[in-house]
């Protein structure tokens, strides 16, 4: 698999975080970025009505921030197996877990490492073999406050609430800090949602329950050329692993 580089886009990404800057108190600082959306990849046309993928420029960029070649990049929402290719093609030890068997066996296909992604559920995350994560880097599935489909099990089933929803997301995430390093990220893109004049704060819906876990950060807007969910941006969500006492 042909390995990446650092790009000018990384250098740009890099300016937007004030982690990354020497900055004057009274300093303006950007949070937010313009980018491109889009994949390498050509996802086989059974899949075109499902493609919701993460745009690999900005998992370049995450993963490039907080971790070093060789270190373990986690993905509890697999989905096409986007977040493991970066990974892999950075040098980084990609692992994940996918719900759906038909793309857990598409993205089985194209990895250098098919062992590493598990097909499974990622509310039973602590049953599985994942080595200590430096960074949690994933998408959850996302989900309207008035939709009915459980999107833990690809949408396949009705009756699930999103109080529900939100409580799952937090049991998994409460598993992955167990996995995770004293040093580890956790990295959420989401969004807002609008449907039939109705808006979702999913996104902050997210942050609110995560940080019950992690350390919030803060965030970066990410400002695209196109997107959905009657939106042109979404949130990366950045977390750290709380200390123990």
């Amino acid at each position: 698999m042909k390995k990446r580089g650092q790009g000018p886009l990384t250098e740009q990404l890099r300016y937007s975080n004030r982690a990354n800057r020497k900055t004057t108190v009274d300093e303006p600082v950007q949070t937010w970025l313009n980018l491109p959306r889009g994949n390498k990849t050509e996802l086989p046309s059974r899949f075109h009505h499902e493609d919701v993928r993460a745009s690999e420029n900005m998992l370049e960029f995450f993963i490039n921030k907080f971790t070093e070649p060789g270190q373990v990049v986690f993905d509890p929402f697999a989905g096409f197996g986007t977040t493991l290719i970066v990974a892999e093609e950075l040098g980084r030890i990609g692992y994940g877990i996918e719900y759906s068997q038909s793309k857990a066996d598409y993205i089985h296909g194209l990895l250098a490492h098919p062992e590493r992604l598990i097909h499974g559920d990622s509310r039973n995350l602590r049953e599985y073999e994942i080595p200590p994560i430096d960074l949690c880097l994933t998408s959850p599935p996302y989900t309207n406050e008035s939709d009915t489909e459980d999107p833990f099990v690809d949408y396949r089933q009705k009756g699930f609430d999103y109080p529900s929803y939100l409580q799952e997301l937090g049991r998994i995430f409460s598993q992955v800090t167990q996995k995770m390093k004293p040093s580890g990220h956790l990295v959420i893109e989401s969004s807002n949602l609008k449907k039939k004049g109705q808006v979702t704060t999913l996104a902050w819906d997210i942050a609110r329950e995560v940080s019950r876990i992690f350390h919030f950060e803060g965030e970066t807007v990410i400002c695209w050329d196109k997107y959905g969910y009657g939106y042109n941006h979404s949130y990366c969500l950045i977390f750290s692993k709380v200390e123990e006492l």
